[in-house]
């Protein structure tokens, strides 16, 4: 499967009319098309973590949601509430955002299309910076002792863990 991931931002002004953009995309490619919060997103590495593990979860039979878009979500989150999931979703106004396409054929074409979408592309959104920190921290429930233990420089790499605990909670 080819998984390519995107950054950049765009102005929603109406969140059904976006997702349904993406999904009409997906579906003329025959591809998955998953947009997320890029605030909530550790740095590429963890959202190809995060698809590698929701691929092989579907692969294996051992998938919780129905579609991989979704199941996407899950792994990112390092959660198997859906609702908890869904925060690392997009939402109206301005948003930095991760763009995740995956499929056998069609992702080049398809990633051409998302371009168009966004107002800007921008693949430095995708990656740790201090500025996500707070937010990364809240969201994932790292706690002041974990990063007594290990520094704040880890961050990405607890985030990583709570992706790969996923596998265990099932």
């Amino acid at each position: 499967m080819i998984i390519q991931i995107m950054g950049g931002s765009v102005n929603i002004t109406d969140l059904d009319i976006f997702l349904k953009q993406l999904s009409d995309i997906g579906s003329t490619h025959n591809v998955t098309v998953q947009a997320l919060n890029a605030e909530l997103v550790s740095g590429s590495r963890h959202l190809m973590f995060a698809v590698g593990k929701a691929i092989r979860s579907f692969g294996s039979g051992r998938n919780t949601a129905n579609n991989l878009g979704m199941e996407i979500m899950l792994y990112a989150s390092g959660n198997l509430q859906i609702g908890r999931a869904l925060g690392m979703g997009v939402k109206t106004g301005d948003n930095r955002v991760a763009v995740v396409v995956a499929g056998n054929n069609g992702v080049d074409s398809a990633i051409s299309e998302v371009n168009e979408v966004l107002d800007t592309v921008d693949p430095a959104v995708l990656e740790y910076s201090k500025a996500k920190q707070d937010s990364l921290l809240e969201f994932f429930n790292i706690t002041r002792d974990e990063l007594d233990a290990v520094g704040e420089g880890k961050i990405p790499e607890l985030v990583l863990e709570r992706v790969a605990l996923v596998d265990v909670i099932k």
